[in-house]
């Protein structure tokens, strides 16, 4: 059985606003104060692992144990099969030093070059509770996806990342046109918190 969460501080385990402000958001039935890693002055790990829940982890216990509180991470990243899955968890990094995701994305279609255009989000949430000396280092992480459609030229701007390019599954507009309400219901980080609450948190209050 799952841990359950029951503290009233959470650290956001990323120094990507767009990602903190998507999951603060969705933790606001749950009354729960939310800290960015930025906030704090945190470094960023090292993300050296090979599939999104192992980078997840890596930053989830690095906020935990840097900042003395339960850290919540995400490691998200679009797949392409036609492209043998990248960018996948190498997402962030096709956008450069400067985090262009412009330049990204004009990457992954110049990649593509006509081929099957079919992708999906991928997301692992990684919650992680710092040592005590009641209790050991504690995590429990959770996988979410959305699958859809690469399109060009990019469409929308209330997103951020890949999301100008991608249409979800039975909708005809991208997630860079999404309001982000709509958005947080369907989505790849959606899809994993829905688990993550299930197992770790009790309902908000009515």
């Amino acid at each position: 059985m799952a841990q359950r969460f029951t503290e009233p501080k959470l650290v956001i385990a990323s120094h990507n606003p767009g990602k903190v402000r998507e999951i603060d958001e969705l933790l606001a039935p749950f009354g729960t104060t939310v800290i960015s890693a930025g906030d704090l002055g945190l470094p960023e790990p090292v993300e050296d692992g090979a599939t999104f829940i192992a980078n997840a982890e890596i930053k989830a216990r690095a906020a935990a144990e840097g900042s003395g509180l339960p850290a919540l991470a995400d490691d998200s990243g679009l797949v392409v099969p036609a492209l043998g899955g990248q960018p996948g968890i190498f997402s962030a990094r096709w956008a450069g030093p400067t985090k262009d995701f412009g330049l990204a994305m004009e990457k992954v279609w110049r990649e593509l070059d006509g081929a099957d255009p079919t992708a999906y989000f991928a997301c692992a949430l990684s919650l992680c509770w710092p040592a005590t000396d009641a209790a050991p280092l504690h995590i429990e992480t959770f996988e979410g996806a959305v699958h859809g459609t690469l399109v060009w030229p990019t469409r929308g701007n209330k997103g951020f990342g890949y999301d100008p390019m991608f249409i979800p599954q039975g909708f005809d507009i991208t997630f860079g046109e999404f309001e982000p309400s709509d958005k947080h219901a369907i989505s790849h980080r959606a899809d994993a918190f829905r688990k993550l609450v299930a197992a770790c948190f009790s309902a908000p209050d009515p």
